[in-house]
């Protein structure tokens, strides 16, 4: 017996129906654009991060580069209006809060990967340990947290998401950190996180003393991105909520009060309803800027080192908008 789709008077009659039901054509799904290919990312990320007229221009001049797990894929500086400095991927910088990452990393490669309830606790910086103020330079782990109230415990804001280095201090100070001055708080974090990264301290403290360099720093990035250190596996975990206007586990966060992020292990995760993108990243108060992209394919740093307040989240503004035209193709 002939089949429906075969009989030529109804193929005829109605053509479109039939092709659709005997799997000829059709309204089936549209094929998937194209990806951008690395000339279309490479200069829209170029034209983005140069422009004069979005976020970037307000944070000119600094220093971008965005790679692959493999190798550095684009790169440029980017000169301010009216200013002399001039950054590259070897400039050394006091990268700030972007030291966290690095710490967080050093936590996880010691601890192979499987944090204790504590560790968690403290470096999602919910550990009550929140009235760390500064470090000397020539201080330890443990002479800087016995100075002032740097080590005073609150009760009052344990279990609360509180943005403050004294939950690293603390931390470093528990695992037997504690005797260790700046050359040997770097020695002991590149023992773990690999002796290839330049990393040294101008105070000693895991949370903010950190200096390096866009291209070191890269490296580390690059090392998540392949798998190499634990923390790759830990990217995005136990994230707590931190704006403290949407969230009532909340107390005290540095970023702007319309960004409604969580806080990973020693990492933001930039997934706010309305603008983020689900990218991880690590923002100094001085603006250096790492970030590796939710699908965790791609890395980025906007290097930069500016004295200005709110200077981090600036850097992670302009940074964003780089790291978008990247996975897009299309200049922002």
């Amino acid at each position: 017996m002939t089949h429906d789709c075969l009989r030529p008077g109804l193929a005829a009659l109605f053509a479109a129906a039939l092709l659709a039901g005997c799997g000829g054509g059709g309204d089936g799904p549209a094929p998937a654009p194209a990806a951008p290919s690395d000339a279309q990312r490479i200069a829209a990320a170029t034209a983005t991060a140069q422009s004069t007229s979005n976020a970037c221009a307000a944070v000119a001049p600094f220093y971008w580069e965005i790679g692959d797990r493999n190798a550095r894929l684009a790169s440029a500086s980017v000169a301010g209006a009216g200013s002399t400095r001039a950054y590259t991927a070897s400039t050394v910088l006091a990268i700030a809060s972007a030291s966290k990452w690095l710490y967080a990393g050093y936590v996880a490669q010691r601890r192979g990967g499987a944090l204790t309830d504590s560790d968690i606790q403290f470096l999602n910086f919910r550990s009550g340990y929140t009235n760390f103020d500064h470090c000397s330079a020539l201080q330890t782990v443990d002479s800087c947290l016995a100075d002032g109230s740097n080590g005073n415990y609150s009760a009052a804001t344990d279990g609360y998401f509180f943005y403050n280095g004294g939950h690293m201090q603390k931390h470093a100070s528990l695992i037997g950190l504690g005797g260790l001055d700046n050359a040997g708080l770097a020695a002991e974090v590149r023992s773990q996180i690999g002796s290839d990264i330049a990393l040294s301290y101008f105070q000693p403290q895991p949370a903010g003393g950190g200096v390096s360099s866009a291209d070191d720093y890269a490296r580390f990035l690059r090392k998540l991105l392949g798998g190499q250190l634990r923390m790759a596996a830990l990217l995005g975990s136990h994230p707590v909520c931190t704006n403290p206007s949407t969230c009532a586990q909340a107390l005290s966060t540095p970023v702007p009060a319309t960004f409604s992020w969580h806080y990973s292990i020693g990492h933001w995760v930039e997934d706010d309803p309305a603008s983020g993108d689900g990218a991880f990243s690590s923002a100094g108060a001085f603006g250096f800027y790492p970030w590796i992209d939710a699908s965790k394919t791609w890395y980025g740093v906007l290097a930069r080192e500016a004295l200005d307040a709110g200077a981090g989240a600036d850097s992670a503004i302009c940074g964003a908008l780089i790291r978008k035209a990247w996975v897009s193709g299309a200049a922002l």
